[in-house]
């Protein structure tokens, strides 16, 4: 069989099933969905990632705190169980300075060939060209390098308010597709950073940019981790796909 890595975005993971009633249920129910990925997108090797602490972005966040318009709460008593579940059963990851978002990102090296990214979150699928799987809904979804690049301009014009993030004031989705259009893909990072200087003048305008830029995107090298992180990444570890029965023999 041809080698196929999924590479599992973790955190929304634990968010599905943290409401089930008992963890026994959360942990059936996580099993299967995981079973369920591995054969939709035809996997024989699997690396999942978790967050841990708090990333670069909220450093980077001067105009308004990263993902501070979030009610967290408490969380299921189940939630760090569920986690920790998926770091000891299922040897998941993590790296402090980095979101999950990044490091499924950073490792999708062959888009259309090895590498699956396996995540229902909009900025990771559509950031990145390629073959993903939305477990959210269970479907195949496929972006090109063009729609890729016109998602995270989009994204630079509206922000971003589940996470806090501000773009350009009154700019939704419909402006944001007028505006890209007719606009080249090798264009849009001039044609955008001019639109945040119309609207807030030339210095603040740069400025604002810049913060938003290191917010909206997702890092997807090295080289992007060395210059936001300030780290050297691991190599990535994958673990074979087997039946759950005997899946740590």
């Amino acid at each position: 069989m041809k080698k196929k890595i999924a590479l599992i975005d973790g955190d929304s993971l634990i968010y599905y099933e943290m409401n089930k009633p008992t963890l026994e249920e959360a942990l059936e129910s996580l099993d299967a969905r995981l079973e369920q990925m591995f054969e939709q997108v035809e996997a024989t090797e699997y690396a999942g990632f978790l967050t841990a602490g708090k990333c670069f972005r909220y450093a980077a966040a001067k105009t308004k705190p990263y993902k501070g318009n979030r009610k967290y709460g408490d969380k299921p008593y189940i939630f760090p169980a569920i986690k920790e579940y998926l770091r000891q059963h299922w040897g998941f990851t993590s790296i402090p300075e980095l979101e999950a978002d990044d490091l499924v990102s950073i490792h999708h090296t062959d888009p259309f060939g090895s590498t699956v990214i396996c995540s229902p979150d909009k900025d990771v699928l559509y950031q990145n060209r390629g073959i993903h799987y939305n477990y959210g809904k269970a479907e195949i979804v496929t972006v090109d390098e063009v729609e890729s690049i016109r998602f995270l301009w989009k994204q630079m014009l509206m922000g971003d308010s589940t996470d806090g993030i501000q773009g350009i004031p009154k700019v939704g989705p419909k402006t944001a597709d007028a505006w890209l259009k007719d606009i080249n893909s090798d264009d849009m990072p001039t044609f955008v950073l001019q639109k945040y200087i119309e609207k807030f003048g030339y210095a603040a305008g740069i400025s604002k940019f810049a913060e938003t830029f290191k917010l909206i995107y997702i890092l997807k090298t090295k080289e992007d981790v060395q210059r936001e992180a300030g780290i050297e990444l691991p190599e990535l570890v994958t673990y074979k796909v087997k039946k759950q029965d005997d899946l740590w023999e």
